[in-house]
């Protein structure tokens, strides 16, 4: 499928069958956001499979957003890990870091027919903290995955895109 087909054909599912994801298939999944690139190939993103029982309902309680999916990537990532912008302090990479990692996953789901939705409705520090997280990791999003409910369509606004002038500037 060409690259333009997929980003469009893509939509956050929040509504799951009731069936794993093979584990040959969440092995492409993850080997997509172990190659994808990080600030200075530093790697400081962390990704945590959620697909106990145990671990799932402990997620549910943190968020009414991790929906019924069979599996939750918690992606993350290492403090001590990420790069340090040397020409402003205070920036650094590990959000961006795990934020490619999760796209380029989210992406691989979908090219193989697994539906994912992003989700930053959880409280991160709690989250950190329930699973037992070193101190240095920080959570930056959920990733509910697996297999959609058969009917599942985008929400309207998945399309309702602004002007391309209004993201877009030329300098």
């Amino acid at each position: 499928m060409e690259f333009l087909e997929l980003a469009k054909k893509r939509f956050s599912v929040r509504d799951y069958e009731d069936k794993q994801i093979e584990k040959e298939i969440l092995d492409k999944i993850i080997e997509a956001g172990y190659i994808a690139p990080t600030a200075k190939n530093n790697q400081c993103a962390r990704v945590y499979v959620i697909q106990s029982k145990e671990g799932l309902d402990k997620i549910r309680s943190l968020s009414r957003c991790a929906y019924n999916a069979p599996t939750v990537l918690l992606i993350a990532y290492e403090e001590s890990e990420q790069y340090f912008n040397s020409k402003e302090e205070g920036v650094s990479s590990g959000q961006q870091d795990a934020s490619i990692v999760a796209c380029h996953m989210m992406l691989e789901a979908a090219d193989l027919g697994i539906a994912s939705v992003w989700v930053d409705v959880f409280p991160n520090t709690l989250t950190a903290k329930e699973f037992n997280l070193p101190e240095s990791v920080k959570p930056v999003c959920l990733m509910p995955m697996g297999y959609a409910k058969e009917g599942v369509v985008p929400s309207p606004m998945h399309t309702d895109l602004r002007p391309l002038n209004e993201m877009v500037k030329y300098l």
